[in-house]
């Protein structure tokens, strides 16, 4: 299947598409194949960038809001027509299992439609002001107005949908956007850029993509006439955009090693399923797969018995097929970066820690121990960490004592357990009898600690890229 002419050659700059002096070709991790050419950006197309957004900015203000509306549902129904040949492209450009790629597309409509809604609901409201003498006769209502230009940095994984989370609430806020995708995987996103733009109902200069090296990035977020920087991606590239960024309004949703708490009370079918469909979907390289396991003592043994027998079931292979769950990882340096942490571990590798062809077995570790990265960190890869502990008090605690906190989950059935996990677990998100990857695309979705700042989710996105405007009114 040829992409060549899905969308014109060049970047998405202004009101036109710029050509650039690079090329470099996107590669299919499953066979080291190149899929296409992409154009590469550089600082200076991603200052011309910033200038086109700041110029267009007042006119994007000021569009009327089915105007913002109009252009959602454009591109929603234009993605929706070609959504097979999306869903193809983003398995080719990530090497991410073909069913998780018909996820990403689903969840993009579903957010792009939630943005649009969202259009209808950007209203303030009044406020008495007579609350002391001196505010007698006055009239007082707030707006939400636009807090300018965004620039919406994305992480490889899913890179389609966490575009459309850094774009769609723009564009419902008023706001032009500049994505900047991860260097491996720019096609989908300047697919659904290009769609955008072709609604006619945005001046093109509102949504913009620029691709390129860390100078890019650098000339996007360090301009401090940016009214906001989305970034997604790892915790240490988080914290130093936010530093280079300030003092403006950064919002990142960063890195996890999500748990998933068993009770001894728990439905343990249930809980080993989700375990198996939480770890290894996507190969893995998700924030909030499962990567930590805490059992309660008296059900451990025969929750390791029911995880191990369901580690057959994980199909390793090639990402195109529908009964794919594991494939090859983005690139080969991330995989020798997880068998590294495997190995390093001291733990117990119950099944895995080994290549599968050029993709990394589904690994289950038990016992692994404090200061082992792969218990510390984001291992982003097939690998999921089981460790017995003796109460659920000592499985909360092991929960928080990690520096993330986006989601987690507990399996329990009792409503006790339940609220006090709600309660006591520093994550974003609590998820009781299921996966900690859940997530519906209109919820508000962020962390905590090291996890990040800020909430995604249309209504939510919406919020953080606006700013309230006071009207004092003597009549």
């Amino acid at each position: 299947m040829k992409y060549q002419d899905a969308w014109p050659s060049g970047l998405p700059i202004g009101d036109g598409w710029v050509e650039t002096a690079t090329e470099t070709d996107v590669i299919f991790p499953y066979d080291g194949s190149a899929v296409m050419p992409a154009p590469v950006g550089d600082a200076g197309l991603a200052a011309r960038a910033v200038e086109e957004a700041l110029a267009v900015a007042p006119a994007m203000a000021a569009l009327p809001s089915h105007a913002r509306r109009r252009a959602l549902m454009a591109a929603h129904d234009a993605l929706a027509a070609r959504r097979e040949e999306v869903e193809h492209l983003l398995v080719l450009e990530t090497g991410k299992p073909l069913v998780d790629c018909r996820v990403e597309v689903a969840r993009t409509l579903v957010t792009l439609v939630t943005a649009a809604e969202e259009v209808a609901r950007l209203h303030g409201e009044t406020v008495p002001l007579d609350l002391l003498p001196a505010g007698e006769g006055l009239v007082g209502f707030w707006t939400r107005r636009p807090i300018g230009v965004v620039v919406g940095i994305t992480g490889f994984n899913y890179p389609l949908l966490l575009a459309a989370h850094k774009i769609a609430p723009a564009v419902a806020a008023g706001c032009p956007v500049i994505v900047k995708p991860a260097p491996a995987t720019p096609l989908a996103t300047l697919w659904l850029v290009h769609l955008l733009r072709e609604s006619g109902a945005l001046p093109p200069a509102a949504v913009q993509l620029v691709t390129g090296d860390v100078e890019v990035g650098r000339t996007l977020v360090e301009d401090r006439r940016i009214g906001a920087v989305s970034f997604t991606g790892s915790a240490a590239a988080g914290h130093a955009i936010a530093r280079n960024a300030a003092p403006t309004k950064v919002l990142l949703e960063l890195g996890s090693n999500a748990a998933l708490v068993v009770a001894a009370d728990a439905d343990l079918e249930a809980a080993a399923d989700a375990v198996v469909r939480g770890g290894y979907y996507a190969s893995g390289q998700a924030c909030i797969s499962v990567q930590r396991v805490l059992v309660e003592e008296p059900v451990a043994a025969e929750f390791g018995e029911l995880l191990a027998a369901r580690m057959k079931d994980v199909v390793v292979g090639d990402p195109r097929q529908p009964e794919t769950r594991v494939a090859p990882l983005i690139d080969p340096a991330s995989s020798d970066r997880v068998l590294d942490w495997v190995a390093s571990s001291g733990a117990e590798v119950v099944t895995g820690g080994v290549r599968d062809g050029r993709a990394i077995a589904p690994t289950l570790l038990a016992g692994v121990p404090d200061g082992a990265a792969a218990w510390d960190e984001e291992i982003f890869g097939p690998v999921v960490c089981v460790r017995e502990v003796p109460d659920l008090e000592a499985a909360f605690a092991a929960v928080n004592a990690s520096r993330y906190g986006l989601h987690a989950s507990v399996f329990t059935r009792s409503l006790a357990t339940a609220f006090a996990a709600i309660e006591r677990i520093e994550a974003g998100g609590v998820v009781v009898n299921e996966v900690p990857g859940f997530r519906a695309d209109n919820m508000p979705y962020g962390g905590v600690k090291d996890s990040g700042v800020g909430r995604e989710g249309p209504r939510f996105a919406i919020e953080e890229l606006t700013v309230t405007r006071m009207a004092i009114i003597r009549p």
